[in-house]
């Protein structure tokens, strides 16, 4: 699965997409219209990631066990490492005040549990020619939330 996400941080409106590849050699063109794009208002870069992939897994049939997971968020990526700790204080700040995205930081333990997910980091904005199949593969996926969410503000200014 690879996921992406674009956020307009005056509006707080955002974007996800998502992709599921069987294949990593798939032609572009074949999976360029499965990309999968959704709507996120009243989020930030670090809420819509995690809400992208929490949508994103819901999609997922029960039948399948095991998934790699194509990522630039640090955000997520710094999560797997954090758990012990977010869990230890219960999801709390050293002030002992709730965390804000608390509730989306336990579904999405929930859910790497369930899916036994492989987390893997994908570098963007390399030049075309540099790409390997996973970056190419992934520049759909970001191009598809950015171009939402251009469309979006377009069609606001337009108001």
């Amino acid at each position: 699965m690879f996921t992406d996400g674009s956020v307009h941080v005056q509006t707080g409106i955002g974007f996800g997409a998502f992709l599921f590849v069987n294949d990593i050699e798939t032609p572009l063109d074949e999976l360029k219209n499965k990309v999968q794009v959704v709507r996120f208002e009243e989020t930030s870069s670090t809420k819509l990631e995690l809400q992208t992939l929490l949508h994103a897994f819901a999609t997922i049939p029960e039948t399948v066990e095991k998934i790699e997971i194509y990522s630039d968020s640090q955000n997520i990526l710094s999560l797997i490492r954090r758990r012990k700790r977010l869990e230890q204080n219960n999801y709390h700040s050293k002030g002992n005040r709730p965390l804000n995205n608390a509730e989306l930081y336990r579904n999405f333990f929930r859910m790497t549990d369930r899916f036994h997910c492989e987390f893997k980091k994908v570098k963007g904005h390399k030049k075309t020619n540099q790409k390997d199949d996973v970056e190419r593969i992934f520049t759909l996926v970001d191009r598809a939330s950015r171009n939402a969410l251009r469309k979006e503000i377009r069609g606001q200014s337009e108001k």
